[in-house]
């Protein structure tokens, strides 16, 4: 009983074979002339049938080249690829068209769809960021090129929506080196170079107020964990980056966590410097125990 159904299965897929290859677009991809397969292809393509008009503009694009038709073939051959979802085949594909057929009616839409199809691409922000930066790079080239293009304000918005990406992938990057820093004191330091250079790229970042904070904490625990002959220097640098925080966000949520570390600061500083003026006595206090006595002439 099992074997018969097996048979009817591999009899049903038999038959829609033998029906596949007697179907239309299979005839006329396999003996259509050119110019029916050009036709057959638009058609494909008004229909919304990407992947066989992606078929037979793939074949006719090396024969149709330096006719007429060869720049709708290209052109569409794009955008079937962008449909089906291989943004960076389309990316490539639209790139050539508007290299290709500069003085096209289309080059600007290609040079578009290129900067689009690249943006598609972007992964999200916990993910390597290389192709948003490219992403980014397309679109702003596009608007140098075409100031004036009815894609511009769109393709500003997308700048914009990439650069929160890169955004947030630096925030977080600031942030795991805070997370880790209580490791060693190299991590301190990181922190504080990966926020001052976040502060630098992104000034006017929703998240800049939450990092001036970490990077207050994050050197006075570099101070607190630094030797001795370091603590002072760091503490001093703490109280800097406090004062530039309560200068910026007076009414921050972190206000208070920040002046208690101010305060113990200043006192760690007051206590370093008792120590130093200590060791000043001591030192002269040792010079003038082994200073040879005065010798007094005798009368």
């Amino acid at each position: 009983m099992q074997h018969r159904h097996i048979g009817k299965i591999l009899l049903g897929i038999w038959v829609a074979f033998l029906l596949g290859s007697c179907s239309p677009f299979s005839k006329l991809q396999k003996s259509g002339s050119d110019d029916e397969k050009y036709k057959g292809a638009i058609q494909y393509y008004k229909k919304g049938d990407w992947y066989r008009a992606g078929l037979l503009f793939e074949e006719l694009i090396p024969v149709l080249k330096g006719s007429t038709e060869s720049e709708m073939a290209q052109f569409y051959y794009a955008y079937t690829q962008y449909q089906q979802q291989q943004y960076l085949l389309s990316a490539t594909l639209f790139k050539k068209f508007y290299e290709t057929f500069a003085r096209s009616d289309y080059a600007q839409e290609a040079m578009y769809m290129y900067a689009y199809s690249l943006y598609k691409d972007t992964p999200s922000f916990n993910l390597d960021q290389s192709n948003t930066l490219t992403a980014t790079s397309a679109l702003q080239d596009f608007i140098n090129a075409y100031p004036d293009s009815k894609y511009k304000d769109e393709s500003t918005k997308l700048i914009l929506e990439l650069r929160g990406k890169l955004e947030r992938k630096a925030y977080e990057k600031a942030k795991l080196y805070y997370k880790t820093s209580g490791f060693n004191i190299a991590s301190y330091k990181s922190s504080v170079i990966a926020i001052n250079n976040f502060q630098k790229e992104f000034p006017d970042s929703q998240y800049n107020e939450e990092l001036a904070f970490l990077k207050v904490d994050a050197e006075f625990s570099l101070a607190q964990n630094s030797l001795e002959t370091k603590q002072k220097e760091r503490y001093l640098e703490a109280i800097s980056y406090h004062q530039a925080f309560i200068d910026k966000y007076p009414n921050s949520q972190f206000l208070k966590q920040s002046e208690k570390m101010f305060e113990t600061s200043q006192k760690e500083i007051e206590r370093l410097d008792k120590l130093e003026q200590e060791r000043e006595k001591e030192k002269e206090r040792l010079k003038d125990a082994n200073r040879p006595a005065k010798v007094t002439a005798a009368n």
